[in-house]
């Protein structure tokens, strides 16, 4: 395709309405040649990543400092994203790993009494690209039916878009089956947390008198999961996705927790699956999270495969298999367990109600389970606390059989 041809694709697939002649400072455009123009915001650049959507309508400073977007860049459904601002405690991770943001709307002056810097300054003091002005329903419906694109974002305040040049990138990027992004987000050595949930009018908590020692580890950890755990009492001691069995024993912990994270999660299993067998090995409580999940699935003999269309939002209804309840639930994954592929043993233990992909499983008569979607969801529904306390509950009684007669 011409570069001729590539602007007047530009053109006709732009829904936001935008003429050419207004020279817009940004655009993203997938692999196929489709480019959606638009208004730079934040970093000034282009960055490549798999174009995802997220269907939330609260929580874009969570969702975009999740680690488990790395390589990816959130198409956001909700209209009104930046309205609120941005603060200091609202982040999920230091550093965002996300590759960018598509918004429908212009950021707004901010109005919310939290409020500490305007998006689009957190964005470009972030280094991260965004692009607004764009249909994000049609980008959302091609998303939909053909899968998430690969795409390349840019942002240049002159207007001068080489299209040809960025359609090259998106079609060079490997895209994220096969990739390990764990080993990317994941922390360089261990630490120790004590942080506990958040309260209005007092902030964060510390953790003063622990009950149990918990070792996390950190695929691509949530700080809030961290203050989930520590909020029950667990003294965390979080390891590198890399550390090995004998490292994470040398703790002495109590309980085993296998952290959120990005990417494939048979290529970061590579490492991870053989360590988790011998974690299995000693009977020690464990609970898994999303990539956690997987790598779990992994290491008890299942398979996971890539979706067509992943999960990311805040309404994701779910069914627990044993007693029937409905939770409504925050996700962001886009690889799932193959249900069919779990071993005798292995249960199932919850089932997505959207489309019928697992969301949980559990080992026979073992302390050990694990869930896709994230109980710790802040903001988002609450509904699913009671795992962190399930977890803590067989720690508990994994001590008191333990202790001799």
């Amino acid at each position: 395709m011409t570069d001729h041809e590539l602007s007047s694709a530009a053109t006709a697939s732009n829904g936001s309405g935008i003429a050419a002649a207004r020279r817009p400072t940004g655009a993203l455009v997938l692999a196929d040649g489709t480019v959606f123009y638009g208004k730079g915001l934040g970093a000034v650049g282009h960055t490549v990543g798999e174009v995802c959507f997220n269907t939330s309508l609260t929580g874009y400073q969570e969702i975009i400092t999740d680690p488990s977007y790395a390589g990816q860049i959130i198409t956001f459904t909700f209209p009104h994203i930046g309205n609120t601002g941005t603060n200091s405690e609202d982040i999920e991770s230091t550093t965002p790993a996300a590759r960018g943001v598509v918004l429908r709307a212009d950021v707004t002056e901010p109005s919310n009494w939290r409020d500490s810097q305007h998006l689009v300054a957190w964005l470009r003091a972030q280094n991260l690209i965004g692009l607004c002005d764009i249909d994000t329903r049609a980008l959302t419906r091609r998303i939909r039916d053909i899968g998430a694109p690969n795409g390349c974002i840019a942002h240049a305040p002159d207007g001068a878009l080489d299209l040809a040049a960025l359609r090259e990138s998106a079609r060079g990027f490997a895209g994220l089956e096969g990739m390990d992004l764990a080993a990317e987000v994941s922390c360089r050595q261990t630490y120790h947390w004590d942080e506990t949930n958040w309260r209005r009018g007092e902030g964060y908590g510390r953790l003063s008198a622990p009950r149990h020692k918990v070792v996390a580890i950190d695929f691509g950890a949530k700080r809030n999961i961290l203050r989930c755990l520590a909020s029950l009492g667990c003294a965390v001691t979080v390891v590198p996705a890399s550390a090995s069995a004998e490292e994470i024993l040398s703790h002495g912990p109590d309980g085993i927790f296998l952290s959120n994270g990005p990417g494939d999660p048979a290529a970061t299993g590579v490492y991870a699956v053989p360590t988790l067998q011998t974690l299995l090995a000693t009977g020690l409580p464990l609970f898994g999270i999303c990539l956690g999940h997987q790598i779990l699935a992994l290491a008890l003999g299942a398979k996971t495969h890539k979706m067509h269309l992943g999960h990311r939002g805040a309404n994701h209804p779910v069914k627990d298999l044993a007693s029937g309840r409905v939770e409504i639930t925050s996700q962001n994954h886009g690889f799932a367990v193959v249900e069919e592929s779990l071993p005798a043993g292995v249960e199932a233990s919850h089932v997505s109600l959207f489309d019928g992909t697992n969301e949980g499983l559990s080992v026979s008569g073992r302390p050990v389970f694990s869930v896709q979607y994230h109980p710790e969801a802040s903001p988002g529904p609450q509904d699913s606390h009671y795992l962190f306390e399930r977890f803590v509950a067989h720690i508990e009684a994994h001590k008191a059989a333990a202790i001799p007669a």
